[in-house]
């Protein structure tokens, strides 16, 4: 029935078009092992590797399409292939189910992804550690309880976010790990009965490993999708909190920064420039990180074996991927141009950040800790507290040379 096919198909068609070329390469390695067993013969092996590289070469250019006549990407290739190979195109699904296809699809996108996000990832901390290195030395006051607290500096918080992109690397490592294994051979679920070699097509499409149980291979789909969710939240956590410390900063009561007329927009009816990049990355960041929950709800609960839900997670995951891309690329182009102000701290409101200065001071000349907090606590409180004006532009809230290379040191190990 005409409505039962487009409510059960979806959008499956405009979504398999980001999986097109995985699948063909699947198909490629799928066939190479049916002729290294006998059930192809070597003559047809050649052909369909031959056409399905044609099939790559199309999708590459943006000339693979898939009709609305077809169920999905895997049903349009054999038909192309039984088209042009005749009874070889109809081999070329002997001893695999769709099921086991796009689970090769997924896992060789996601790896290819995960690979691209590490890349995007490591251009923006190295971007972060130069904007540190710049202006590691101007101070910028700290906030606890967005009270005053502390002094930091713009070398401590840039190459702040650059270190905590490190824990997202090891996210994106662990997610790879977990996409980096084969499932073809595992057809419906339950393996096949054929003398299928999976340790050569975990070989021909460069898998570290392979799901040697059909089952939790099968079990695998929706948790790996899950896993790369986990992983792409955790860099757009970085990334939104970065933005909204941007777009703190850059207002008026803050003025810590600012931003070049290229990288801001105007309101419909104020004259003013407003950080709008970075609240649309906040914004879709934090969209980002509801992806694992809403991959969650979807295949919770979900006994083993293959179920139509499953279908559902690539609706939310892939234009997620799309969009994370989209804001790294968007933070790496901005991030560089962001302006610091200097002498921040010469505004009186900032004097109480030295707090702490003045009662390490009174401990170092002998008085007890808890006396000195309890003298300096007064000071505040009648009004008397002196800034010990010195340490203004020479304190340790600057970082040193050996901590950002111990921070490059360390992106370079988890990389």
């Amino acid at each position: 029935d005409k409505q039962i096919e487009q409510f059960t198909v979806g959008n499956d068609r405009e979504l398999d078009l980001v999986l097109a070329k995985y699948d063909a390469l699947g198909s490629i390695a799928h066939a190479k092992m049916l002729g290294q067993i006998g059930l192809l013969t070597d003559s047809e092996t050649v052909s369909l590797v031959l056409a399905l590289e044609e099939i790559i070469k199309d999708t590459e250019s943006g000339n693979f399409i898939i009709e609305d006549s077809f169920e999905d990407v895997h049903s349009k290739i054999e038909y192309l292939l039984t088209v042009k190979l005749g009874d070889a195109g109809k081999k070329i699904h002997t001893a695999r189910s769709r099921n086991d296809q796009v689970l090769v699809d997924v896992n060789l996108y996601l790896k290819d992804v995960v690979k691209e996000l590490k890349e995007q990832v490591k251009s923006l901390f190295d971007l972060l550690m130069e904007s540190a290195e710049k202006h590691q030395n101007v101070l910028l006051p700290g906030y606890t309880h967005l009270q005053i607290a502390m002094p930091s500096s713009f070398g401590m918080w840039f190459s702040a976010y650059a270190e905590t992109f490190i824990d997202d690397i090891a996210m994106l490592n662990a997610a790879l790990k977990i996409v980096d294994q084969n499932p073809l051979g595992s057809a419906a679920g339950y393996g096949s009965s054929f003398p299928i070699d999976r340790t050569f097509t975990t070989k021909e499409l460069g898998f570290e490993t392979l799901k040697y149980n059909s089952v939790a291979a099968q079990m695998s789909r929706g948790k790996s999708e899950k896993t790369v969710a986990f992983a792409m939240s955790s860099v757009a956590a970085t990334l939104a909190k970065f933005s909204m410390d941007v777009c703190l900063y850059m207002s008026q009561n803050f003025d810590f920064i600012t931003l070049p007329s290229h990288l801001t927009t105007g309101s419909s009816i104020m004259p003013h420039k407003n950080p709008d990049v970075f609240e649309l990355i906040r914004g879709k960041c934090n969209k980002i990180q509801a992806l694992p929950y809403e991959i969650t709800l979807i295949t919770n609960n979900l006994p083993s074996g293959y179920h139509r839900d499953l279908q559902l997670l690539k609706e939310g995951l892939f234009p997620a991927i799309q969009n994370l891309k989209a804001c790294l690329d968007i933070a790496l182009f901005s991030i560089k141009d962001i302006k610091v102000k200097e002498h921040i701290l010469d505004d009186k409101k900032y004097d109480y950040l030295f707090t702490v200065d003045s009662l390490n001071e009174m401990v170092v000349a002998g008085m007890p800790f808890r006396d000195a907090y309890k003298t300096v606590a007064e000071q505040l409180e009648n009004g008397t507290f002196q800034s010990p004006k010195e340490t203004k532009h020479t304190h340790e809230g600057s970082i040193n040379n050996l901590c950002l290379d111990a921070i490059k040191e360390k992106m370079r190990v988890a990389f």
